[in-house]
């Protein structure tokens, strides 16, 4: 082992599944990448509906161009340069990506946004597909699962899989963003959520003003 790859940070991965928010998930790809960070993207079906009704972004899951999704055409949220990093594409039913086996080692999981539908299937164990499975080997490994509902409102069915996923040792992080610094567009909210995101990674941001900072 190199001291280049000692000091290397971890690879991360990101799921999108088809709760609506696909906002939260581009914005967060492009922050996550532009620390430097690579990252593994898995998409399912659902989420690549969300992110062609709700940002203009269509996507072949058969053949991604990983690197769209990180350019916003959006007047919410524009970005014309993200900073070198990785962003690897893995589609939703392959078992072969590294992400499937606890042998690859990670440095956490985000499902961002995460539908009820996603939620359920990780909170009862099934690994139907690599987004479930990726989730249950952050798990089983204990590694940091971060699932980012959004959702309104909640019903006992969903609020028990969210204790579920809870007391497994996943973190439940829903799209709420704050008020106290002071948004002034729907970006501002966006990088609350997404900055609460990288809190729990470890990834520094500047992305708010925190409570107390001046």
């Amino acid at each position: 082992m190199t001291a280049a790859s000692e000091t290397k940070p971890p690879d991360l991965v990101v799921a999108i599944t088809g709760a609506s928010g696909a906002i939260y998930a581009t914005r967060l790809l492009q922050v996550l990448v532009s620390s430097g960070r690579r990252v593994h993207l898995t998409i399912s079906p659902s989420g690549a509906e969300v992110l062609d009704h709700e940002l203009g972004i269509r996507v072949d899951l058969k053949n991604v161009d990983p690197q769209r999704l990180l350019v916003s055409d959006s007047a919410i949220c524009p970005v014309d340069d993200v900073p070198p990093g990785e962003l690897v594409y893995h589609h939703f039913q392959d078992f072969r990506a590294g992400i499937a086996s606890g042998s690859f080692p990670t440095g956490g999981m985000v499902v961002c946004p995460c539908s009820m539908g996603t939620l359920a299937s990780i909170a009862s164990g099934q690994s139907t597909n690599l987004i479930q499975r990726a989730a249950d080997v952050h798990l089983k490994e204990r590694r940091k699962l971060i699932v980012v509902p959004r959702e309104t409102p909640l019903g006992s069915i969903q609020l028990e899989n969210m204790k579920r996923l809870a007391d497994a040792g996943a973190v439940i992080l829903p799209a709420m963003p704050g008020f106290y610094h002071g948004p002034t567009a729907i970006l501002d909210l966006v990088d609350f959520v997404v900055g609460r995101i990288c809190d729990q990674l470890d990834v520094s941001h500047r992305l708010f003003k925190r409570w107390g900072e001046q």
